[in-house]
Formats: C-alpha cells, sequence, structure tokens
C-alpha cells in the first residue's frame, strides 16, 4: 500500500468553495482503480491549509492510472484553481 501526502494550501477567503468542490472531486478519485481510501483533514492553526491522505494499492494507481486519466483533467480543473502556492505530493509506504 502507498499513502500519498499532500499539504494543501488553499486561498484564505475560499475554505468553503474548496470543501464544496472537493466533494465531487472525492467521487473522482474514490473510482480510480487501486484507490482504497481518502482522508481530508483542516488545520486548526492554519485553517487554509490540509491535509490531503490518499491510499492507493500501488504507486502507479496515483501516477499513472489517475495522473493520465481523463478524470484527471476534472480533478484538476475542480481544484487546482484554490492552490497558493501549489503543494508537493509525496508517496509514502508503511516501514512499521
Amino acid at each position: 500500500m502507498i499513502t500519498e501526502h499532500a499539504l494543501l494550501p488553499v486561498i484564505h477567503g475560499r475554505e468553503d468553495e474548496f470543501e464544496f468542490e472537493f466533494r465531487e472531486a472525492r467521487s473522482i478519485i474514490s473510482a480510480i482503480p487501486g484507490f482504497r481510501n481518502l482522508s481530508l483533514s483542516r488545520s486548526v492553526e492554519s485553517p487554509n491549509t490540509y491535509l490531503l491522505l490518499v491510499e492507493w494499492e500501488r504507486l502507479e494507481d496515483h501516477t499513472v492510472r489517475f495522473r493520465q486519466s481523463p478524470d484527471y483533467d476534472r480533478w484538476r480543473e475542480l481544484l487546482h484553481h484554490f492552490y497558493e502556492p501549489f503543494p508537493v505530493v509525496e508517496h509514502y509506504q508503511v516501514v512499521l
């Protein structure tokens, strides 16, 4: 299993709109083969920062199956304009 980790810096004042759009985006990503689970958390100290954790069966399920699919275009259309700066996405594998 691979965990995708991203801190999402949402433009101040657009948090409610981002959360609304994310509901549709969740249905897009959850339909991708290899998707296992997703959580989106909002920072208490920095309320315009969100933590996105997505569990995938394999790295390629995210980097190829999702990011190279037509569904990713819709995901990007829904969410990418909310970020400033654009988030860094990293992948983690459990060791313990």
